[in-house]
């Protein structure tokens, strides 16, 4: 039996890993563009599902363009971002850059409530300074990318925006689209990566995305107060709430938490559209 020595043995190693990490490497590149277009087009059939349109992957790129007549990027002022393209916009990215606005608004409520406590907090809260803060929320607000789709369907006209959250065991996203008058909800639609099947993983079927329809996302004295998902059953008669799922509560409550962080975002544009009506 031949012996090899150990020299020999790594270069062979060595050799056998290069040639196949270049493989995999090229496969990657490769695969890639079709990767990239599986996505744009399940993309396509997530925002069809929130104007109520049901399609395929065979067909959702055509009743995307049959439907989706218009689109757009714009930030948190409601300004549009002409050299972006929504379906290209980094989600999770965005999600990330609207919990520190969150995170920054809940310093200032904190400066508000107990300046005691601030005080004597130490840290970042104690040597925050309120216009610092509001200029860091202004900066993040112009900078974040949000998708708007304008969808026409039997001669009405239809908005539809993106969301992104967390569930019980990793991110939750969707899609939720709003009639002409900006406040009434025409449909939505949900899904997840790994909520628990048969509860958290409920938020994709129509029994439970259904329930959005006809939604108000407004108060009688215009305040935004988005859709809440409420356990143990929401009034048949109420404009602004759900049911959650029953074993879900930690997944519906971070749709609830989706709906309002990210369509609060949304505001100043939908104000805007409103002042156009």
């Amino acid at each position: 039996m031949k012996q090899f020595s150990n020299r020999y043995i790594y270069i062979f190693s060595a050799v056998l890993v290069i040639v196949v990490a270049v493989l995999l490497a090229f496969v990657s590149q490769i695969l890639k563009p079709i990767q990239e277009k599986n996505e744009r087009i399940e993309q396509m059939r997530n925002i069809l599902a929130a104007v109520n349109v049901e399609a395929t992957s065979k067909n959702a790129e055509q009743l995307y363009n049959d439907y989706i007549k218009e689109s757009y990027t714009i930030n948190s002022d409601g300004i549009k971002i002409d050299s972006l393209k929504p379906l290209t916009v980094d989600l999770k990215k965005q999600t990330t850059a609207i919990a520190a606005i969150n995170a920054l608004k809940l310093k200032l409520v904190e400066r508000k409530i107990s300046p005691f406590k601030m005080a004597v907090s130490g840290g970042n809260i104690k040597k925050a300074d309120t216009e610092v803060i509001n200029a860091e929320i202004s900066k993040l607000r112009q900078t974040l990318q949000l998708p708007v789709y304008v969808c026409f369907k039997e001669e009405k006209e239809y908005y539809v925006f993106a969301l992104r959250g967390k569930g019980l065991w990793g991110p939750v996203w969707g899609y939720i689209s709003l009639e002409e008058d900006f406040n009434t909800v025409y449909g939505a639609y949900f899904d997840h990566k790994s909520e628990t099947p048969g509860l958290g993983a409920e938020i994709n079927t129509p029994l439970f995305q259904s329930q959005f329809r006809s939604k108000k996302l407004y108060d009688e004295n215009s305040k935004f107060v988005s859709v809440r998902v409420l356990k143990g059953g929401a009034s048949g008669d109420s404009p602004h709430n759900v049911d959650a799922i029953s074993g879900g509560t930690i997944t519906s409550k971070g749709v609830e938490k989706m709906l309002e962080d990210w369509l609060d975002q949304y505001n100043e544009f939908i104000k805007n559209q409103k002042k156009e009506l």
